[in-house]
């Protein structure tokens, strides 16, 4: 099981931590943060970003593949239904998307290439997120 503990600090600052590492999150001065740290969805991308490059090169040591480099690029926007040519029932609402640029650099021949694309799509945070999630809320509350 993965566990981050997050603690506001100051103002809209959070210290988050694995128990091993610690770093910050926060927002941007403009939305009332101090900006000492990227925000949530900036996080969000980051874990998407790192593990997209994480599983290419596993995959590529795997199968010996000549993998020179890999770089994940990684946007998110929250768009109107009705502005979305391509979503299913268009209407009233709110999606959100993001949207990838993966660069993967080496010596592939064309099935590799094609494999290594799927593979992108496949790491174990782009399926979380594209399959969703089930959430278990709990606040607890001293007195």
């Amino acid at each position: 099981m993965t566990q981050i503990t997050a603690r506001l600090t100051s103002g809209m600052a959070v210290t988050l931590s694995n128990g091993r590492h610690e770093w910050l999150a926060d927002e941007p001065s403009d939305v009332g943060g101090s900006d000492t740290g990227p925000t949530p969805y900036e996080l969000l991308l980051a874990s998407l970003a790192a593990c997209t490059c994480i599983t290419i090169s596993w995959y590529c040591q795997g199968k010996n593949l000549p993998l020179e480099s890999v770089s994940a690029t990684y946007d998110f926007s929250r768009i109107h239904i009705k502005d979305c040519e391509d979503c299913d029932d268009p209407g009233k609402g709110l999606i959100d998307r993001i949207t990838s640029n993966v660069h993967i650099e080496g010596d592939f021949d064309e099935a590799q290439r094609k494999r290594l694309a799927q593979i992108a799509e496949r790491c174990p945070v782009h399926k979380t997120l594209a399959n969703g999630v089930t959430f278990e809320d709990n606040a607890t509350f001293n007195t």
